[in-house]
């Protein structure tokens, strides 16, 4: 895509990730730390965007655009968590949030580079971006199944948060691996070795395993079924990637990853393995 067709999608995301910000800043919350940064942020790159085509790459406007989005959302996920998911409202703003999460992908695959969403974002931001929306969807969920009368009605929705949610935390943790060329590795001793051969390369993936394997847990739990054939694999709206849905298989391939992680290189940084082995006994019930 020319530079100039190029200007005039990343000056349309700007001026809206600009009056997303300016919201809060009307409603007092300007004062926040992760606000303040993503202001920062952002006037570098509206001030770097307008400077000659030397002084920067679409990588790097990309990349600052997508540290802005993920400071300002990062706010705005921490209100919906204080607030406990207010059941009226909270629906709409997951939903929003995470079509915001996947605005830098959609940013790389509009402006026509030649290059795919990894290679310009870097892996910690497109690792980050997946996380996050894995996240909250396990914190939503962890919320709203604890309310009987909407689990009754909204079964389905559960359900379908669940497998998005699982979805993207296996992404993110497929984007290093052992034999990735894009990635180096030292590995000092046996223990080193063992984590990044397990895909282990900081605290997010461990989280990100045992995340997993609550939340198929609860779509063993509470949704009821794994549902047919046909329905173990589906496209997620706006995605050519399938969406795994096969919660017990998932759930203990993860669990069963975690719990020998946090027993063996890491057993003396005290992670829990408690609840990772009573959801795979039950697991194990439903398999006799």
């Amino acid at each position: 895509m020319a530079e100039a067709a190029f200007a005039v999608i990343l000056q349309r995301r700007l001026a809206e990730l600009t009056e997303r910000l300016n919201r809060w800043r009307e409603g007092g919350e300007f004062g926040d730390a992760f606000l303040i940064q993503a202001s920062a942020t952002l006037e570098n790159l509206a001030e770097l965007s307008e400077e000659s085509r030397d002084n920067y790459t679409y990588s790097r406007l990309i990349q600052l655009y997508t540290q802005a989005l993920l400071d300002i959302t990062y706010f705005e996920e921490n209100q919906l968590v204080d607030e406990e998911f207010p059941e009226e409202s909270s629906l709409q703003k997951v939903e929003e949030l995470i079509g915001a999460l996947s605005e830098p992908e959609n940013l790389v695959n509009e402006s026509g580079i030649s290059q795919e969403a990894l290679e310009v974002l870097g892996v910690e931001l497109l690792e980050c971006l997946y996380w996050r929306r894995g996240a909250l969807i396990y914190m939503f969920c962890h919320t709203v199944k604890g309310r009987k009368e909407w689990l009754r009605k909204e079964t389905d929705l559960l359900k379908k948060f669940l497998k998005e949610g699982i979805h993207y935390l296996i992404k993110m943790l497929d984007f290093r691996s052992y034999d990735n060329p894009n990635e180096e590795f030292v590995v000092q001793d046996t223990g080193t070795a063992i984590l990044v051969n397990e895909g282990i390369f900081s605290d997010t993936h461990l989280l990100a395993m045992m995340y997993c394997g609550e939340m198929c847990y609860w779509g063993l739990k509470y949704c009821g079924d794994q549902g047919t054939e046909s329905e173990l694999h589906r496209e997620l709206p706006g995605s050519s990637e399938n969406i795994i849905t096969d919660f017990q298989e998932i759930g203990e391939k993860m669990l069963t990853k975690y719990i020998a992680v946090c027993e063996g290189p890491l057993r003396s940084h005290g992670w829990d393995t408690k609840n990772a082995k009573r959801i795979l006994d039950y697991f194990k019930q439903l398999s006799s």
